[in-house]
């Protein structure tokens, strides 16, 4: 799929904007939010390009199944760590102490 629906893209958006400072929500557990458990990457996707639609969203709580960070985006842990996210030795982000329920 090379185009996002609008209506996806505001549907993440939304439930990104509930996530608490200090906690973080996989790609995953938004998709199953959302009613669309299949769609983890497709949420990835739509969080890549959100900057274009919604510049101040707090995309930078979203993590991997794992807790790992974007690649090359160094001010996610920054800005994660200034909320008092946990990580673990290997640079994730400790889901067990940080996920959002």
């Amino acid at each position: 799929m090379t185009q996002l629906d609008e209506d996806f893209l505001y549907q993440v958006l939304a439930v990104v904007e509930e996530i608490p400072q200090g906690k973080v929500a996989t790609y995953g557990q938004i998709a199953k939010l959302m009613g669309r458990e299949k769609n983890a990457r497709l949420v990835g996707r739509a969080l890549r390009i959100s900057s274009l639609y919604e510049g101040d969203s707090p995309c930078h709580r979203v993590v991997n199944s794992s807790g790992r960070l974007v690649p090359g985006w160094d001010e996610q842990k920054i800005l994660l760590v200034g909320e008092g996210v946990s990580f673990k030795r290997n640079g994730y982000v400790d889901l067990k102490k940080c996920q959002w329920e």
